[in-house]
């Protein structure tokens, strides 16, 4: 299996959990799948009033300076070891 494949099993097996990852574990998701998908973050860092934008914008944040398969693959760790309990 590829990389890009993994990646995308993986994608469909973290929606597949029977419990709920912790939000720093949910922010750690996002931070890979951004840099994976969509590089080093762009855009502003959100307003002091949208923590949940904020949070994620530094997660991704960073990530900045990781390869894409880097990202790839540390997501795909993450979701196995998330599968496995």
């Amino acid at each position: 299996m590829t990389l890009d494949e993994s990646f995308a099993d993986a994608q469909v097996r973290v929606k597949k959990l029977s419990a709920a990852p912790s939000n720093d574990v949910l922010l750690e998701l996002y931070a890979l799948y951004k840099q994976a998908t969509a590089g080093d973050v762009s855009g502003s860092r959100p307003g002091m009033f949208d923590l949940k934008g904020r949070a994620k914008f530094d997660a991704w944040a960073k990530k900045k300076g990781s390869a894409k398969d880097a990202a790839m693959t540390a997501y795909v760790a993450l979701v196995d070891r998330l599968v496995k309990g």
